[in-house]
């Protein structure tokens, strides 16, 4: 009774390794079906509107009122604040920008940075955007018609 059950489970295992590459070859966008990734919006999001406010000479305290509380400070750096901010999506990273602001004498010096969004209208607009699901091309078979070519192939 044990070896025939030992040797359906040999038999089983080997099925089950066969069909791994042909899941690969017919599904290349299998892991879509794997764990969930969440969206990630990391950082600080900072507008054109935010940057108009800065002026130069104004103190620590009135930047941090306009910007926000920078995402980088750093002891090695102490006349700079680094404002970066990540949009991942499913795993990837799909954006990023950076924004810096440089202090003299604890006053605001100058300012430099990647592209922002005009204003926070603009960035919901962005979201609603990132929110909706691409439609599907009218060659997409989905996820079933995929599994029957599979089965078809095999059987």
């Amino acid at each position: 009774m044990n070896v025939s059950r030992l040797a359906s489970v040999v038999v089983l295992a080997t099925l089950v390794a066969g069909c791994a590459g042909t899941w690969k070859t017919y599904m290349p966008d299998i892991q879509q079906f794997g764990v969930y990734k969440l969206d990630i919006n990391q950082g600080n999001y900072l507008t054109q509107d935010m940057v108009e406010k800065l002026r130069v000479g104004q103190p620590r305290q009135q930047v941090r009122q306009v910007l926000g509380t920078p995402l980088v400070t750093s002891a090695f750096h102490d006349n700079r604040w680094d404002y970066v901010y990540q949009y991942t999506r499913g795993g990837k990273r799909v954006e990023q920008r950076t924004f810096t602001v440089y202090f003299v004498d604890d006053k605001l010096a100058r300012w430099e940075g990647d592209e922002l969004p005009v204003s926070a209208a603009q960035l919901n607009r962005v979201a609603a955007d990132r929110t909706l699901a691409p439609e599907p091309s009218a060659d997409d078979q989905g996820y079933f018609g995929r599994l029957l070519d599979i089965l078809k192939g095999n059987w």
